[in-house]
């Protein structure tokens, strides 16, 4: 078994990985812990329970050791509960891949795995894939989000819910209606929808190759 990246390429086989922090500064600061109710109610059929249950043991082992760890291939398989043979196409092996298709991680290198200490709150596509009762209860989390608190919590929290509408290549002024139908007031949806397209958008490329 080895580290998978998100292209599925296949990488030699090892018996072990390190894992390390994949710092963000952003997401850090943004997003929701692998071991919260969010993810829990709204990452979980998203990713699936194996790779949301590999999440939560690495982020429980870099609270002991931030600088990162050997995580044991065949120990965390049988400790989630499950199959490790078979190489690429094993049980760990396809949950590794998708924690690395869903922006959770990313390879690094052969045999070491980087992994998120926050997950990104939902954008809108993927909130759109959910069941209709978990619609309903992003919506009703969302609203308790902006519901009361201090400006710049409001700001915060506005903050939050922009980037995701930006991930899903959402427009300024499409972002910016959606913020005001979850009843951001127009000046803190405004101020928020710029800062999550400063933050999210790369710079647009300069001179010949940009044309």
């Amino acid at each position: 078994m080895s580290v998978a990246d998100p292209t599925g390429t296949p990488q030699p086989m090892v018996d072990s990985i390190k894992v390390s922090v994949w710092p963000d500064p952003l997401i850090d600061r943004l997003g929701y812990d692998p071991r919260s109710v969010y993810v829990e109610q709204f990452w979980l059929g998203i990713l699936g329970p194996s790779t949301v249950w590999l999440l939560r043991h690495c982020a429980g082992r870099l609270d002991t050791s931030p600088g990162g760890f050997q995580l044991n291939l065949g120990d965390v398989a049988g400790a989630l509960g499950l199959g490790h043979r078979g190489g690429h196409n094993s049980p760990l092996a396809r949950s590794i891949l998708r924690a690395c298709r869903f922006g959770a991680a990313r390879a690094a290198g052969e045999s070491e795995l980087q992994v998120r200490r926050r997950l990104a709150p939902l954008n809108r596509g993927q909130v759109e894939r959910l069941p209709d009762f978990l619609k309903a209860r992003h919506a009703l989390h969302t609203e308790q989000q902006l519901d009361g608190g201090d400006i710049e919590s409001q700001r915060r929290r506005a903050r939050r819910l922009a980037l995701g509408l930006i991930a899903c290549d959402d427009q300024l002024d499409e972002a910016e209606l959606q913020l005001g139908r979850w009843r951001v007031h127009p000046s803190v949806a405004a101020e928020a929808v710029r800062w999550a397209w400063d933050h999210h958008k790369p710079p647009v490329a300069e001179g010949p190759e940009a044309a």
